[in-house]
């Protein structure tokens, strides 16, 4: 028989990292501005990352050796995992969901596979309506880092029944390769075959920004380079299992694309279809039931507060489109589920609301219970509910023939109104992102609506202590560009943290929104005002820019893009670290201030204030050095060297006159 005594053992290891006895490792996080003590043995052989760092550093006079961690690791995450290392515990109560994702990016940066499989566990198991909310940016951020399969299992498995989550999606361009070609090889994609062609397709040429707009203007180069670039993802189209006029529409005008004997097959398919191919034939894919599912045994607990059972039948049978009453479904056989999605007593009121929960959600019922009244009111939608259109106009009309409006007989109400869409052209309106703090679902003729802006879910607590507006720039940093954005010209008068004239509100972070160039351009377009922060890699450098006119991402014309004129404009450095003073440099050529990128070029290029860029071949700003300060169209460079860069992170503000 063996005694075990971890919990002794953990307790004393714990005591040792506390007590800082004998350590010969210091460990520097966030640009030295926090530092951990440690002892080499025990980390190298609990993390595989440290052994490899200790063995290529050399030791110091106090034979100490120090470690520098990126400053995308914060100290905070760095200590819970410190802790793991000596006492095998993690303490992760009153901790955020996106704490927990940013620790497991981190356990699999240092290569703590026990510990990174857990937390992917973790969140899959009890936070989905999280990783559903943030969808798109966990999706993204899993396959670049691409270890952390079962988080990528749970994604696709998602996508393979609502596949307009990503392929609908304004940043699907900048997808990752490893992400499309896992969902082409999904047998169950509920997606025609030609359009999940026709977005590869679309996939394909966004990577080759230069390929010429009209296909038949392209050389053989342009089509090798094409091919070349779908080299992954052409295998895994199901080309037999595409309509022959399709296949004669979308496939054979790209068919120098396609490997020969496959070409060659095609074409026999088109003339002789019974007749052998040589190339590999892969199965149709399956095709699920996306219709509520029939109900299983029910728990008897009431599944809504606002309808019941009978109310559930009657709308049951308007589904199926039931003529005669006598047909009507009964409480007994109701073929539906009614799956619970949101209750505005539990997740709150906020338009904003509906659409992060409701997003990819297909065959929805929505009711609402009319204040002072015994009315019920509501509305069934049989498409994807999609949170994703960022035009300029205020929404976008979708539709269907299938969705109708309601009100259900209840206390003084004595017979139901079903009301069936007569425009269906025009039957459920999806808001803009930029109006969807105003309205929730909307049928046409049934709109949930506010004109109020009032966060209307509950309130933090007062006690809770005031969280920071940026990760990048502080107070200080805010009064001193409020003061350049009101040219004052003598720092006697700047503004203090004291009589800050602005609020800063932050409308995109890269840390939490992503690093694709096109996400810039989805989340700022329609927004004037604005502050770009950007903090250099490997530096303590607070590099950004100023632009008072309104970001647009609508140009798309033959050139790359098209300039802006503004004499306020203006770039700037900021005083941090090692950095003593601030830089200011003034727009110097007003016509040339800022810079608009054309919509085909967008995955490659940010915010673009001519001598200051945020720029990536990769779409990712922070993958690749290609970011730059040059100094021809601003007074003065805002720093000195004028090497390209990488940044760590970056945000954009729209600046808000206070009490205006």
């Amino acid at each position: 028989m063996s005694l075990k005594f971890f919990d002794k053992l953990s307790q004393n290891f714990i005591e040792l990292l506390n007590d800082k006895d004998d350590y010969n490792v210091i460990i520097e996080i966030e640009n030295k501005k926090k530092s951990f003590t440690a002892h080499s043995n025990i980390l190298k052989y609990r993390s595989p990352y440290f052994r490899k760092e200790l063995e290529n550093i050399q030791t110091n006079e106090n034979n100490v050796k120090t470690i520098f961690i990126r400053s995308s690791v914060s100290a905070q995450i760095f200590d819970v995992i410190l802790k793991y290392i000596y006492g095998g515990i993690v303490n992760l109560e009153n901790v955020e969901t996106r704490f927990i994702f940013d620790l497991m990016l981190a356990t699999n940066e240092f290569e703590l596979d026990e510990l990174t499989n857990k937390l992917e566990t973790q969140l899959i198991d009890t936070e989905a309506s999280w990783l559903k909310t943030y969808f798109s940016f966990i999706y993204r951020t899993i396959f670049n880092e691409n270890n952390f399969k079962k988080l990528e299992n749970y994604c696709n498995d998602i996508i393979a029944k609502h596949p307009s989550l990503i392929f609908e999606n304004l940043d699907f361009t900048s997808l990752p390769e490893s992400a499309l070609v896992s969902l082409l090889k999904r047998d169950d994609l509920q997606m025609e075959e030609v359009k999940i062609w026709d977005y590869v397709i679309k996939w394909g040429i966004s990577q080759n920004p230069t390929l010429p707009i009209n296909l038949e203007e392209w050389s053989k180069e342009n089509l090798l380079m094409l091919k070349t670039t779908l080299l992954q993802c052409l295998p895994l189209i199901r080309y037999f299992h595409i309509s022959n006029t399709e296949l004669f529409d979308k496939i054979m005008p790209y068919k120098k694309i396609l490997d020969k004997q496959l070409c060659k097959d095609i074409i026999q398919y088109l003339a002789v279809p019974d007749r052998p191919f040589k190339s590999i034939i892969l199965p149709a894919r399956s095709t699920v039931v996306t219709e509520l599912p029939p109900r299983a045994e029910e728990p008897k607990e009431p599944f809504s507060t606002i309808i019941s059972e009978e109310h559930a039948a009657e709308i049951s049978s308007w589904i199926d489109r039931k003529i005669f009453r006598m047909f009507n479904y009964s409480t007994e056989n109701i073929p539906y589920k009614f799956e619970l999605i949101l209750s505005g007593t539990r997740d709150g009121f906020a338009p904003q609301t509906f659409w992060n929960i409701c997003h990819g959600h297909a065959n929805t019922v929505v009711v609402a219970k009319v204040k002072g009244t015994d009315e019920i009111l509501g509305g069934y939608n049989p498409l994807t509910w999609d949170n994703s259109y960022n035009g300029r106009a205020w929404g976008i009309w979708k539709e269907t023939k299938d969705s109708f409006i309601f009100s259900l007989k209840n206390g003084d109400i004595q017979n139901s109104i079903l009301s069936r869409v007569k425009r269906p052209e025009e039957a459920i309106w999806y808001m803009s992102k930029r109006l969807q703090k105003l309205r929730g679902p909307d049928f046409g003729d049934f709109c949930l609506y506010t004109r109020s802006t009032v966060v209307t879910e509950l309130p933090p607590r007062a006690e809770e202590p005031k969280e920071p507006f940026s990760t990048i720039i502080s107070e200080e940093h805010a009064a001193e560009i409020s003061s350049w954005i009101d040219r004052k010209i003598f720092r006697m008068f700047n503004y203090s943290t004291e009589n800050i004239p602005y609020k800063f509100e932050l409308i995109l972070s890269g840390t939490r929104d992503g690093f694709a160039p096109q996400t810039f351009w989805n989340i700022c377009h329609g927004h004037a005002n604005t502050v770009v922060v950007a903090k250099v890699k490997g530096t303590d450098e607070i590099l950004g820019g100023y632009n008072p006119l309104t970001w647009d991402n609508s140009y798309n014309g033959r050139a790359w893009g098209i300039w802006k004129e503004t004499k306020d404009s203006f770039i700037f450095s900021l005083k941090n670290g090692d950095i003593q003073n601030s830089i200011l440099s003034r727009v110097k050529r007003p016509e040339e201030a800022i810079w608009y990128m054309s919509k085909r070029l967008q995955k490659l290029r940010g915010p673009d204030f001519g001598d200051f860029c945020l720029y990536s071949e990769k779409s990712d700003f922070t993958l690749d050095n290609r970011n730059y300060c040059n100094s021809n169209r601003y007074e003065k460079p805002t720093r000195t060297s004028l090497e390209k860069f990488s940044i760590v992170n970056y945000e954009v503000f729209k600046v808000i006159k206070k009490n205006a």
